[in-house]
């Protein structure tokens, strides 16, 4: 993954799911196609429900299960397709493209938990938000494009 001359860095602590609806609906109203959305994190971090809160953002009313068994599940959100990844049983960062990862991205954008087993394929504009558990609920480090900024305020 190359470095991208124009980056934002922001930290922020999510006390409740109302604040993680909160910043998914920032992440919603700005995601375009061609645009990956990376979700680090331990176990129970919070990666699913951010990713659930962005896909309900965008009007997904169905029932959206985590992609761990599956590794990919697609929905089509008006005015934008998106992929939901869970990359947790990926064996070779290989099978991301077999998973048509690179299809995603020219049709849509994508929702990536796990995404330590295949950084290389990241694009450069990935927005990466590192989610861990605090003492008052989450925090989360967010890094990417600068056009991504004011998803922090």
């Amino acid at each position: 993954m190359a470095q991208i001359s124009d980056v934002f860095r922001a930290e922020l602590t999510l006390p409740d799911l109302a604040a993680t609806a909160l910043l998914a609906g920032r992440i919603a109203s700005r995601l375009k196609a061609g645009d990956a959305v990376a979700l680090w994190g331990d176990l129970g971090a919070g990666k699913t429900t951010l990713a659930r809160d962005i896909l309900r953002s965008l009007g997904v009313t169905e029932d959206v299960p985590s992609p761990s068994f599956t590794i990919v599940q697609t929905y089509d959100t008006p005015g934008l397709i998106v992929a939901h990844y869970d990359l947790y049983r990926l064996k070779s960062a290989r099978e991301l493209f077999e998973l048509g990862f690179a299809e995603a991205l020219e049709d849509g954008a994508a929702l990536v938990e796990w995404p330590d087993r295949a950084p290389e394929h990241l694009p450069d504009t990935t927005l990466h938000l590192r989610l861990r558990i605090a003492d008052d609920g989450r925090a989360v480090k967010i890094t990417g494009p600068q056009r991504w900024a004011d998803i922090a305020a």
